[in-house]
């Protein structure tokens, strides 16, 4: 940002920028007590009859009333956002989605109950509302967010102008809560995507959206802190925390820069009472970068490629600390590398701690898992590493990370079923393992017992992190396989015949 020159020292400017700040208050007043800090030609001379002198001397002066404030102070307009969001609004839209849900009526399935109330209806529409941002006029490109269409079968995007039309599902990336939609090219507008790498706390930073479904809302705030992560429940997280106010409604609308660039993809706000109490300053947006190289993925795969090092690891507690030699209890212990991956070509070996990626400290096991779930196939990630005590520098490429696995391919006693990995959100919320995604009928996986949902935690064996340690478990092929599962809140023991 230009550096501002130094102030007058004028004490009448002083005065008249602090009784500016009173009427106007927030990003406004600061704002203008900028604009007055400018080199500016000789003030007007203050009329005699707003003057009064006090008993040491000092002149006071009476400032007008709010209603007669001028529209230029010594010849610097008042600053206004108008103008940049002229260009942003038409660009920022309401998102409407439909679902149909199954009524839960506990007589539905009673013949009799259905001969006298026929009916009754057995399902009913579920609406959602939110909020969208055109970022390619051209091909009608709008990015929203995952958990505002989540599920729907009917998808309208309605525009600044009124107008309302039909939206087609291009991709949706549930781990970063980034979804991609197209809705017909003609006379749309859009807002640039800023690198948001270059965004500071401290910037001003302005959100649109549609809150509570009252209409499209703006408001705004600052930078809060950048690589925001550690919320529970929301995925990969590299959030921009700002106070601007982000409201049930807001999820999936524009946070841009004041130049009207979009910096973010509003998504989340936090407050102990719950999301329907409102804002208390605690706002998330997906930065544009990481948005950015999702919708390009969606656009150009219909999903999303990441890359992995191919470890697992554990978390550092002081115990552990003191065993490895470490100043503090903090990284993530490798505790198996997998053959033939990333970490294993970079050199990692079990009991290896890393402490950093790229120069981002890595405190946990989460927060490498965070790291690495964001990058892309083929990075290069230089990785600070301790091994009896040192300090080591590697460098691995990273592979790409398997998300579907059919059980076939594993062992014939999982024939028929598909293994997913966990969604981010369940593993930012303490769940490990692997999810069965299907399980076909009559297969011998499902006379075995294992169904839609479940999810794997451990074999025998051991337990493991996601699809690559579930793979390594059947190298070789154990003679007996048992699986350790979790349905609903129940745990139990499927031995596999």
């Amino acid at each position: 940002m230009p550096t501002l020159p130094r102030p007058s020292g004028t004490p009448l400017r002083t005065l008249a920028a602090l009784a500016l700040a009173a009427c106007f208050g927030g990003l406004v007043a600061g704002v203008v007590i900028d604009g007055l800090h400018a080199p500016a030609a000789a003030s007007p001379a203050v009329p005699a009859g707003m003057q009064d002198v006090t008993a040491d001397g000092a002149i006071s002066v009476a400032m007008p009333m709010v209603g007669g404030l001028p529209a230029a102070i010594d010849g610097q307009p008042l600053p206004s956002l108008a103008p940049m969001l002229a260009g942003v609004t038409p660009a920022v839209v309401s998102v409407q989605a439909k679902q149909r849900v199954r009524v839960n009526n506990p007589f539905a399935n009673d013949p009799m109950f259905r001969r006298m109330f026929p009916h009754i209806p057995q399902e009913r529409i579920e609406q959602s509302l939110g909020s969208g941002v055109i970022v390619d006029a051209a091909r009608g490109l709008v990015l929203t967010n995952h958990h505002v269409i989540e599920g729907a079968e009917e998808v309208t995007v309605t525009l600044a102008d009124g107008r309302t039309l039909a939206a087609e599902f291009v991709g949706s990336d549930p781990d970063t809560d980034v979804a991609v939609m197209k809705i017909p090219a003609q006379g749309l507008a859009q807002v640039p995507l800023a690198n948001s790498g270059e965004l500071r706390v401290g910037d001003f930073v302005v959100a649109v959206g549609n809150p509570f479904g009252i209409g499209q809302t703006v408001t705004s705030g600052i930078v809060s802190a950048v690589g925001r992560s550690g919320l529970r429940g929301l995925g990969y997280q590299n959030f921009i925390q700002t106070d601007a106010s982000i409201n049930p409604g807001n999820s999936g609308g524009a946070l841009v820069n004041l130049r009207g660039e979009l910096v973010g993809i509003n998504t989340a706000s936090f407050n102990p009472r719950g999301s329907m109490a409102g804002n208390i300053g605690l706002g998330f947006a997906i930065p544009a970068n990481l948005a950015r190289n999702v919708m390009d993925q969606l656009v150009t795969h219909g999903e999303v490629r990441r890359g992995t090092f191919g470890v697992d690891a554990q978390d550092v507690d002081a115990r552990l600390a003191q065993a490895l030699k470490l100043d503090d209890p903090r990284g993530a212990l490798v505790t198996r590398v997998y053959p033939g991956s990333a970490a294993a070509l970079a050199g990692l070996k079990s009991g290896d701690v890393i402490v950093s990626a790229d120069g981002e400290r890595i405190d946990s096991r989460d927060g490498l898992r965070n790291f690495e779930g964001l990058q892309a196939i083929g990075s290069r990630v230089a990785l600070g590493v301790r091994r009896d005590g040192k300090l080591l520098q590697m460098t691995a490429t990273l592979r790409e990370q398997a998300r579907v696995l059919a059980g076939a391919e594993l062992d014939p006693r999982l024939d028929g079923a598909v293994f997913n990995e966990l969604p981010e959100r369940l593993r930012q919320s303490g769940a490990t393992g692997v999810l069965v995604a299907s399980v076909a009928d009559g297969s011998r996986a499902a006379i075995n017992g294992l169904r839609e949902g479940d999810l794997v935690v451990a074999t025998n064996a051991g337990g493991f992190d996601d699809l690559g340690g579930f793979r390594a478990g059947f190298t070789p092929t154990p003679a007996q396989l048992v699986l350790q599962i979790v349905r609903g809140n129940r745990q139990g023991i499927l031995t596999m015949q």
